[in-house]
Formats: structure tokens, sequence, C-alpha cells
């Protein structure tokens, strides 16, 4: 299809990730709205609220009260979702043992403070931890999965700025169908895909958001959530251990430029769900993991303003994934915005 058509003519859009297409529909955007509207943000959260259970001094359900942390903080889930199994011996009702560790991770005492609203310096302290946390589970554990869940929108249960790390002795759904489909282009191609990718993306340009020396954020030419952002490296690295001290102070500027732009946006605390994927690790660590390239996917909701959610429904959960948003215009609207958050100016 003619690059001049992509624009507005409805498409097929390959994810080589998931081996899955999706549509791209973007003359739907221009269709009127009339479905819910979510309601504005909220007034800041206070810097420290007691009350706040993942504050510091605050008391959690457990009765455990936390320390007076002055920078990430780092326990183990009250509520782990990681510790039972049960038996049943049909093969239409398999189950196996599903041993792990949860751990939930405050990044700054200062309930107020968003990752975009923090500085370099704190987030290169999140960063830190999200490595040290990774060496050390995985050490032990198949798989290490650290996430975010921001906003109320994505469900998330408490307003105090934090992530979770599961780490488990399995290797998750989409992490695996991603190491199969990053396996079979390595042996196929003798390239590391996601390595590949990028070296395309800088070429072109058109769907980056951010860049400098060791990181680039772009919208993904397959991106299925209206201003999903794929976070990569630009040389190869397989895990987050790898990461040098340059690497972790190039990620610190790209996340703090791009997530100031998500909020800039539609001028609100932009809502998404994150999750970093690399190279498993515990008994994968003696093994040759090199078509795995280490990145992050960023995947926000809101569509049309800070109050209009983009569903994931009917079609997209019977059939196939669907966007009305282009990649392109998603990372050229993103791109354009300023570098400072507008809560600063």
């Amino acid at each position: 299809m003619a690059t001049s058509a992509i624009s507005d003519t409805p498409h097929l859009r390959f994810n080589p990730l998931r081996q899955e297409w999706v549509i791209v529909s973007p003359q739907r955007l221009s269709r009127p709205w009339q479905g819910r509207r979510e309601t504005s943000e909220k007034k800041n959260s206070s810097q420290i609220n007691a009350n706040n259970a993942l504050a510091p001094g605050g008391l959690r359900p457990n009765g455990i009260v936390n320390p007076n942390y002055d920078s990430t903080y780092v326990f183990t889930n009250d509520f782990p979702a990681l510790i039972e199994n049960f038996d049943c011996d049909h093969p239409l009702l398999r189950n196996a043992v599903a041993q792990g560790n949860c751990r939930v991770m405050c990044f700054h005492p200062r309930s107020d403070l968003t990752l975009p609203l923090m500085t370099e310096t704190e987030i290169l302290a999140v960063i830190n931890k999200w490595s040290e946390e990774f060496e050390e589970l995985g050490r032990k554990f198949n798989w290490v999965q650290i996430f975010e869940n921001k906003g109320e929108i994505m469900g998330c249960s408490n307003p105090h700025p934090h992530c979770q790390i599961w780490s488990s002795n399995f290797i998750p759904n989409d992490a695996s169908l991603e190491d199969k489909s990053q396996k079979n282009y390595y042996e196929k191609n003798g390239k590391v895909m996601l390595l590949e990718y990028a070296e395309l993306e800088l070429k072109k340009k058109t769907r980056i958001v951010v860049e400098n020396n060791q990181w680039v954020a772009l919208v993904p030419y397959w991106a299925m959530w209206p201003f999903e952002i794929m976070l990569l490296p630009k040389r190869h690295i397989k895990r987050f251990t790898e990461l040098t001290e340059d690497d972790k102070a190039g990620l610190a500027e790209c996340l703090k430029k791009f997530l100031t732009k998500y909020d800039n946006l539609f001028e609100t605390s932009f809502p998404y769900s994150m999750g970093w994927l690399g190279a498993p690790t515990g008994s994968y660590l003696s093994q040759s993991c090199e078509h795995w390239q280490l990145h992050a996917h960023y995947y926000p909701p809101l569509l049309r303003s800070a109050t209009v959610k983009k569903f994931m429904a009917g079609y997209e959960m019977v059939a196939s994934p669907q966007r009305d948003l282009t990649a392109e215009m998603a990372a050229e609207r993103l791109r354009n915005l300023p570098d400072i958050h507008y809560k600063l100016v």
C-alpha cells in the first residue's frame, strides 16, 4: 500500500513479536463520540500521607507500618498472586506448580510525584533498584516481571507512585510468545529482531517520539493501543543486569522526556500499563539467549482526551486487535509536545 494512503485508509499491520495482525482504521476518528467519559484528573495526593498504605509511615492492611523511607522502597506484596497450586487429573483442567515472589516497589516517599515529575537523579534511583531486584530475583527464578499500572483507569489500587515485581518459576504467556518469535527470527535471519527493528525506525524517524545516545522511545508500527510506546536500547542488551551506568543515565533521561509528553498530551497524569521484557533468568542464565533484546511496552488507554478511554471490546476481544489512530499520527503528536511538564511551566 502506498504511504500516502496509510493515513486515511483501513489496512492491516503485522506484529512480529506476537505473530498477529492489527487492523488500523484511521477513518474512524471522524465518528462522533457519545460513549463513556472518565472523570477528569483529581487533585494531587498530598506529599506524604500516613493514611496511605504505601507512604512512609503508612499502615498496610496486614498491620505492618512502612519505614520512613527517603528514596525507593521495596516490600513483599501483602496479597501475592503466586503462592499456591491445586491438583486435577483431567486433561481439560490442567494445572502446574506456580512458585514465585511478588514485591511492591514505591518510587519515592512523596505521593504526588509520578515519574515525569521526578528529577532524572530520582528516576535513576528507581532504575538502579529495578536492576538490583532483577539481579537478585533472577538468580532464583526463571522470569522477573517488572510492571506498573498507573492511574485508576488502569485498575491501580493505590495512587502512590509504585510498580510491582513478580518473579516466577515459569515464563508467562506473552513473554513465551515473544521468546519464540525472536528466536525464530534470529535463527532464520541471523539478526536480533528488535535491534534490527530499532535501526529501521531510527532511519525512518516517523514513529520516534524521543531518542538519545542510548535509547529510543517509539510508537511501534504495529501498535494496538492509541499512544502505545516501545522503549528500546540502541545496542544489543538482553537483560537489565547488562545495563552500564551510561545506559541507566540515558534511560532516566528518556523516561523523563517521553513520560512528560504523555502527561502533556491531555494535561493529565497519563494512565498506562507498562512492563519490561528481556531474556529469561534462573536456569536460562546458562543458555544462549542472543535472540533477546531488552525492551519495555507502554500501553495507555486514552485516545481523544483525558476523559475518553479506548476500550478493548467487541471485535477486539473476540476477533482481532483494531486501532483508529495510525502509529505515525500518534508519534507525531507526542513528538511535537513540549519537554517541560505542563505543571512546571
